[in-house]
């Protein structure tokens, strides 16, 4: 029986729906095709000893997974969930394979069954919203950054049971809602380090001053210990807010490289950076390309 499920790889800021093929017929032995790296190939694995922990079966017979478009290189463990509904479907171990083609189902699975977090959500998400998915299943701790979209229905989940009881019955599972406006607008404002903790200081705390209202560059050189961190990570509280497109650019950028916290919602203030002082210029100006918006501390 062949099964279609959608995923969603992420390349640089941006997604690519993926359709995920799985079928099961006479033979011996499980493949993927569409070009997989091998953490894509090994959820093979995963997805096994997963499905046979919570009471599954595993087909015995030959599993052909296709990730199309195949011409597009696929990486990272978050096809996990998606594989897994659709051996699960293919094997008919659940009968409501037709609803599998309205959402987009990501998450790495743990060999229990239990569902990880993965890296690119809110892309992903604007992705989904704009291909016109009914919705998105992404593990529960990227809830609420992808459900930073409007109008797409975002549902968090922790285990792979929650998802075959979901599609058995869609009332299992409520829709995470994030006020994501208001949210931004409260934040902007709440800063762990403040421009007006500084004490003294007048001559460089006038520099910066300027520096910030003329969107100036500046370069502090001193002996260690002599305040220059502290004043740069201060900086970003006295520089004009994000906008709204500006906080939704950043926080896509922390959601792809996985530095954004657990239920964490819109970045609403400029972030700030610190490489180390040995930094190369290349570094330099990767950081200023992948950051556009943030301010880097290189002054050591």
């Amino acid at each position: 029986m062949l099964v279609r499920t959608i995923g969603s790889a992420v390349y640089g800021v941006d997604a690519i729906s993926i359709t995920i093929e799985v079928n099961v017929s006479n033979g011996r032995g499980y493949f993927i095709v569409g070009l997989p790296d091998n953490a894509v190939k090994e959820s093979l694995q995963r997805i096994e000893a997963s499905i046979k922990t919570n009471g599954y079966k595993m087909p015995r017979t030959k599993l052909v997974v296709n990730m199309a478009p195949a011409d597009i290189r696929k990486s990272g463990s978050a096809f996990d969930l998606s594989i897994a509904m659709g051996v699960l479907g293919a094997s008919e171990q659940f009968a409501e394979t037709d609803k599998l083609k309205d959402y987009i189902i990501m998450g790495e699975l743990s060999l229990d069954g239990s569902i990880q977090p993965i890296k690119g959500a809110l892309p992903i998400a604007i992705q989904a919203r704009k291909e016109g998915f009914k919705g998105l299943i992404v593990p529960k701790a990227n809830a609420r950054e992808a459900a930073m979209v409007n109008n797409l229905q975002v549902f968090g989940v922790s285990h792979l049971n929650e998802v075959v009881n979901f599609f058995k019955d869609e009332s299992t599972l409520e829709p995470v809602f994030v006020n994501t406006r208001d949210e931004f607008f409260n934040n902007q404002y709440d800063f762990n380090f403040d421009f007006c903790d500084v004490k003294g200081q007048e001559n460089i705390k006038r520099a910066l001053e300027i520096a910030a209202a003329g969107g100036h560059n500046a370069i502090l050189i001193g002996p260690p210990g002599a305040g220059k961190t502290m004043l740069a990570k201060r900086l970003p509280s006295i520089l004009p807010p994000l906008s709204l497109q500006e906080a939704l650019e950043t926080t896509k950028i922390h959601s792809v490289a996985g530095k954004l916290p657990v239920n964490a919602s819109l970045i609403a203030k400029r972030p700030f950076r610190s490489p180390h002082h040995t930094i190369s210029e290349e570094i330099v100006l990767k950081y200023e390309r992948r950051y556009p918006s943030s301010i880097l501390n290189l002054f050591h």
